[in-house]
């Protein structure tokens, strides 16, 4: 595939520029794959050169062949409305880099109350020491946001859905509020990638992912992307240069031979979800199931609307128990590890609890809540997995 061909991907299928899109087997010497570049300097061929710094790469930490490849894919996928993408070393190194890029000393921003929790630690502890003021807001306020945001609001930051709690907030209503105050609108991503929602084309300026998750696929790289369309590229191209973050070049490699596949596996990852929600919502243990592809879900008809599909991440309330009987379940399960990511090939389940740290609305959903994420085992086995669980938490109750 020539160099040539990497534009113009707009009207191919998405499936196909996710696979195309970046590519450069000329370039590459007949390889399919770019190279690993690790490198730190660039030497410049004259004095004339390098006083212009002319030359297409400068600084190994401004860009390489490998990082020019997977943003040209990741711009391609984003959409038309995408000018930009920067890379940086984790889903939090996004959102704070994103953040610290738009804000000033004496701002005011306004963060859903269901965002993903190191963003409010973020926001509560280092943005509160630079003078940076954060009121949250419930994810389903709509329009009423507008009452919210002050003279000196600069940004609204959305999580589409919540990670934990699942609520869909409106995105393009927020957008266009926020915008009519002259406020910016950053969305974290992560769980729909913009693969299955594409929030650059509903308002949003800021879109951000912890490509750890679907990008990577694999649960063996750390990765954030930052996108952004016009009227916010600037910003974040500055904030990520005086920063200095940038990502590792095997780290990007990876990134970029992930994102090659992560059409097949969340198109698996959203089959299976969904049938094991469905399954978990028949289940006598569940109170109620949250996962906004479900009819029943109060965001079902935003997701409806503004999604193409789902992922593989939801969560489910048990009916009240101990808590002696919900960590025997989770002893019991053997192909759902617990840990605190998601987004990889495997499948996991942790305990939370909202109520610890929310502010602006209150958790209480009946019962004790557990997150899985449904990765690419057997469903047959994952099902019975749960039963042995399900049978553990009985006994223990």
């Amino acid at each position: 595939m020539a160099s040539s061909d990497n534009h113009g991907t707009s009207s191919l299928d998405t499936d196909t520029v996710i696979v195309t899109a970046g590519r450069d087997t000329k370039g590459q010497w007949g390889f399919v794959n770019p190279p690993t570049v690790r490198g730190s300097t660039v030497l410049y061929p004259t004095a004339d050169d390098l006083h212009a710094h002319r030359g297409e790469y400068q600084y190994g930490r401004h860009g390489t062949p490998t990082t020019k490849a997977l943003q040209q894919a990741l711009i391609a996928l984003e959409g038309p409305r995408c000018a930009g993408v920067g890379l940086v070393p984790s889903g939090l190194a996004a959102i704070s880099t994103a953040l610290l890029s738009v804000l000033n000393a004496g701002d005011h921003l306004l963060v859903s109350d269901s965002a993903y929790r190191p963003t409010r630690n973020f926001c509560n502890g280092m943005l509160a020491r630079y003078g940076i003021e954060t009121t949250y807001f419930d994810p389903l306020i709509g329009a009423g946001i507008e009452a919210l945001i002050k003279p000196n609001t600069r940004a609204v930051m959305v999580e589409a859905p919540g990670s934990q709690s699942f609520e869909m907030p409106d995105v393009p209503v927020i957008a266009g509020i926020a915008h009519k105050h002259g406020a910016l609108v950053i969305d974290d991503n992560t769980w729909a990638t913009p693969l299955y929602h594409r929030s650059l084309e509903q308002g949003v300026d800021i879109s951000i992912q912890a490509a750890t998750k679907y990008i990577g696929g694999h649960s063996d790289i750390m990765f954030g992307t930052i996108s952004a369309n016009d009227a916010a590229w600037p910003k974040i191209s500055e904030g990520i240069k005086l920063l200095g973050t940038c990502a590792g070049p095997d780290d990007v490699f990876l990134a970029l031979r992930g994102l090659r596949t992560m059409s097949v596996r969340l198109a698996h990852h959203q089959r299976a979800g969904i049938e094991m929600a469905q399954w978990l919502k028949a289940r006598p243990e569940v109170l109620k199931v949250l996962h906004p592809a479900l009819p029943e879900d109060p965001g079902h008809a935003i997701w409806k609307r503004d999604f193409t599909g789902a992922s593989g991440l939801f969560s489910i309330v048990l009916k009240p128990v101990s808590q002696k009987a919900v960590d025997a379940l989770l002893d019991a399960v053997k192909l759902f590890g617990m840990g605190y990511s998601w987004g990889g090939f495997e499948s996991l389940v942790i305990p939370f609890d909202c109520s610890e740290y929310r502010t602006a609305t209150t958790w209480a959903p009946g019962g004790p809540t557990l997150r899985l994420h449904i990765g690419l085992e057997s469903l047959d086995d994952l099902k019975a997995d749960l039963e042995r669980g399900f049978a553990a938490l009985k006994a223990a109750a």
